[in-house]
C-alpha cells in the first residue's frame, strides 16, 4: 500500500521537466524555495493547501487500496492532527513524515485486544469450548476450520469438528477429508439435516468424552439470506458458543467490511480471522474488517497449507503494508 501512496504524492508533486534548448541558458537566480512550505527557523511548516491536497492523492490511493471509506475519514482526520503546521526539520523527508504518520494510525486501528484462545480452551470448565465460525461462501471458513484443528492438536489439545454446514454436500466431504489428514474426529449427519442438531451432537459428543474443543462449521450465507441468518442464530442458541468468528476472503475488498459489519449486527461476532492475505497485495480489506466490527482479528490465513495460519500480529502487517518496494 505504500508504494502506492508514495507514487502518488511524488507523481502530485514532481515539477514539470525543464524545456531542452540548444544555446546556452543564462544565468539564473538561485531557486525559489518550495511553495508547498513556509520556511521558519526551526525548518519548514507544511502550509494547510499542501496538506489538502497530500489528503486527496492520499484518499485516492487508500480507496484503490480496498480501505473502506470510514477508515479512509478516520486516516485522513489522524493526518490532519498530526502535520497540520507542523514543522519538519531540514533535511527530513516529508514522505518519511507522513509515513510515520500512517503507521500509528493503522496500529492504533489494528492493535485490539485479542482473547488468549489457547488459555481460554484450556480453562473451560466443564469442557468443551465452543467455537462458531460465520462468513460468506468461498471465504476459505472450511479450510480454516481445518487449519485451527491441526494447531490445537499441535497445542496438544483435542478438538473436535462439527459439519454445520448441511446444505452443500461437498463441504461434508471435505471436513471428512481433513479430519482423516488430521486425525480429528468430525460430527455429521445426512445433507439436509438440522444443522443446530450437527452441533449439538458434536459438543455433546466431546462433553462425555471430555475433549477441549468444537469447531462448528455452518452454512455460507449472505447477509441478504433470511433463513440462513435465522439458522445460524439457532445454532446460536442450541450450543451456546464461547466464541463466534467472522471469516473473511481479503481478496474481496471492501465487501469483506461490508459482510463482516452485517454478520455483526445479524449475529454478534467475537473475532476476525481473514484469509488468503497471501494474495492480497493491497491489504486494505483486514484494516476496514476490524475498523467497522470493532473486533480484533485473531488469525490470517497465509496459504492453502495447515501450517499457513498465523496469530495476527499488528506490527507483522504494519510493516507488510508499509514495506519501501511492495506492490500495492
Amino acid at each position: 500500500m505504500w508504494a502506492a501512496i508514495k507514487a502518488r504524492l511524488r507523481g502530485h508533486s514532481s515539477p514539470p521537466p525543464a524545456e531542452s534548448s540548444s544555446s546556452p541558458a543564462p544565468s539564473q537566480p538561485s531557486a525559489a524555495p518550495d511553495a508547498s512550505f513556509t520556511d521558519g527557523v526551526f525548518g519548514t511548516r507544511i502550509k494547510d493547501e499542501t496538506l489538502d491536497d497530500v489528503l486527496d492523492e492520499l484518499e485516492i490511493v487508500l480507496l484503490q487500496s480496498d480501505v473502506a471509506l470510514p477508515v479512509v475519514e478516520r486516516l485522513r482526520k489522524n493526518l490532519r492532527k498530526d502535520l497540520a503546521g507542523k514543522r519538519v526539520r531540514w533535511g527530513t523527508d516529508i514522505e518519511t513524515t507522513i509515513k510515520a504518520s500512517l503507521e500509528r494510525s493503522v496500529r492504533g486501528i489494528l492493535a485490539r485486544p485479542q482473547p488468549d484462545l489457547l488459555s481460554a480452551v484450556r480453562e473451560r470448565t466443564p469442557k468443551p469450548y465452543v467455537v462458531l465460525f460465520v462468513g460468506v461462501n468461498g471465504s476459505g471458513k472450511t479450510t480454516t476450520i481445518a487449519k485451527l484443528a491441526g494447531w490445537f492438536r499441535q497445542e496438544g489439545l483435542t478438538p473436535v469438528i462439527a459439519a454445520g454446514d448441511t446444505f452443500r454436500a461437498g463441504a461434508i466431504e471435505q471436513l471428512l477429508v481433513h479430519g482423516e489428514r488430521l486425525g480429528v474426529k468430525v460430527v455429521r449427519q445426512q445433507e439436509g439435516s438440522d444443522p443446530a442438531a450437527v452441533a449439538f451432537d458434536a459438543v455433546q459428543h466431546a462433553r462425555a468424552r471430555g475433549l477441549d474443543v468444537v469447531l462448528v462449521d455452518t452454512a455460507g450465507r449472505q447477509h441478504t439470506n433470511e433463513n440462513l441468518i435465522e439458522e445460524a442464530k439457532k445454532i446460536r442458541r442450541v450450543v451456546k458458543p464461547d466464541l463466534t468468528l467472522f471469516v473473511g476472503d481479503a481478496l474481496s475488498g471492501n465487501d469483506v467490511a461490508m459482510q463482516a459489519e452485517l454478520f455483526q449486527q445479524a449475529l454478534g461476532v467475537d473475532g476476525l480471522i481473514v484469509t488468503k492475505l497471501d494474495a492480497d497485495a493491497k491489504g486494505g480489506a483486514a484494516l476496514s474488517a476490524t475498523f467497522v466490527t470493532e473486533r480484533p482479528i485473531l488469525f490470517v490465513g497465509t496459504g492453502q497449507g495447515y501450517a499457513d495460519l498465523r496469530r495476527f500480529d499488528p506490527d507483522w502487517m504494519v510493516q507488510r503494508l508499509f514495506a519501501e518496494g511492495t506492490a500495492g
